[in-house]
């Protein structure tokens, strides 16, 4: 089974995507913010993160920072989704190393889609 981690600050959010890769047969972890996800990574390699930028303690491009310097998970693919819809903040976390950046609103059918593509 495929693993995929949710950080995201908003509750909504982290309800309605865990539902839909519950459903899709995802094991979903969610953390609030880039600290929850760092702590995360100790124990668990997913095969995806969906990670908020915008977000409590640690935001998710030092999240994502972190991350490439662990070579435990160099084949986790990361997606950022992000209010942030500025050219040069899509620029910043494609440089940073993100497999997708994904501007909110999105379709979660879409982005069930990317993240299957970017998983095969």
């Amino acid at each position: 089974m495929k693993k995929i981690v949710i950080a995201d600050d908003e509750h909504k959010i982290i309800m309605t995507l865990e539902y839909a890769f519950k459903k899709a047969g995802y094991e979903v972890f969610i953390a609030r913010d880039g600290s929850e996800v760092l702590e995360l990574l100790k124990t668990e390699i997913p095969d995806m993160i969906l990670l908020d930028i915008m977000m409590p303690n640690v935001d998710g491009y030092s999240t994502l920072a972190e991350i490439k310097k662990d070579k435990n998970l160099d084949k986790t693919k990361v997606i950022f989704l992000s209010a942030k819809t500025g050219e040069a903040d899509v620029k910043k976390g494609l440089e940073l190393g993100a497999d997708a950046y994904i501007t909110k609103p999105y379709s979660i059918k879409k982005l069930t889609e990317r993240v299957e593509e970017l998983l095969r």
